[in-house]
């Protein structure tokens, strides 16, 4: 199957997943994941808001001075990884602070993933901030939540990689508001690329399918990005208040 070494089988894995995901959180990551889920019922709240000019004015003078509070303290990441899942070496890095799974940052959905029966599946409710087509998600989200959920499955296959090629089959329109199921599962780890596939349902219907590319970058690499990496505030991109 592999030139570059067997990969270990998704379902062998999933003890170690779910181990991360309900590991018993810090006081600070409890916090983060309140205020991150505080902040995304805004966002879904503003966007369709239907609230007086007064009452926009307040809610801005309250978080412009959460803001404030907020920029008294450093810029940076507090964990030992990276954001996203397939090159995480925390694990609480993604179900934290990843875009699309982490409940602690506010843009994600999030989405909740597992590994179950030989592949990886990602459950998600995308709200009135992903609406691309009236009542349904914008398609640039659902590539990105795809783009996720194939990274987690090359990452618990012990082939963590990062996007080469991610092609999009758009099959029915994704409607808001719906519980969705994302399912990926690994075909092929051949030298240093990885290829996966995945689908997107809504109940029974198959909304939308993926195929991903993936190529191996050596953990220099990685190292050498989270170096580099930049931050408000700081041009050396070590942090700063």
């Amino acid at each position: 199957m592999s030139e570059g070494g067997e990969p270990q089988p998704i379902a062998s894995l999933a003890g170690r997943l779910l181990a991360a995901r309900d590991a018993p959180a810090t006081p600070r990551r409890v916090e983060a994941r309140r205020l991150g889920d505080a902040t995304r019922s805004i966002i879904e709240r503003l966007v369709a808001t239907t609230a007086p000019p007064e009452v926009l004015a307040d809610a801005a003078d309250r978080l412009e001075a959460v803001a404030a509070m907020l920029g008294r303290y450093e810029q940076g990441r507090l964990y030992d990884g990276f954001a996203e899942s397939a090159n995480a070496g925390d694990p609480h890095a993604f179900f934290d602070w990843s875009p699309l799974l982490g409940r602690a940052n506010p843009l994600a959905p999030p989405i909740r993933v597992e590994a179950l029966d030989g592949r990886v599946t990602g459950q998600v409710r995308f709200g009135s901030a992903y609406e691309g087509p009236p009542g349904c998600v914008h398609g640039g989200y659902i590539a990105a939540g795809f783009d996720e959920v194939l990274g987690v499955a090359n990452s618990l296959s012990g082939a963590p990689a990062m996007t080469g090629t991610l092609t999009i089959r758009y099959r029915q329109p994704t409607p808001l508001h719906v519980d969705l199921v994302y399912e990926a599962t690994l075909l092929e780890v051949r030298g240093r690329k990885v290829t996966t596939t995945a689908r997107l349902l809504a109940g029974d219907v198959v909304t939308a399918e993926a195929e991903g590319l993936f190529v191996r970058v050596g953990t220099a690499r990685f190292v050498e990005l989270m170096r580099s990496r930049r931050v408000p505030g700081d041009a050396t991109g070590r942090g700063g208040s």
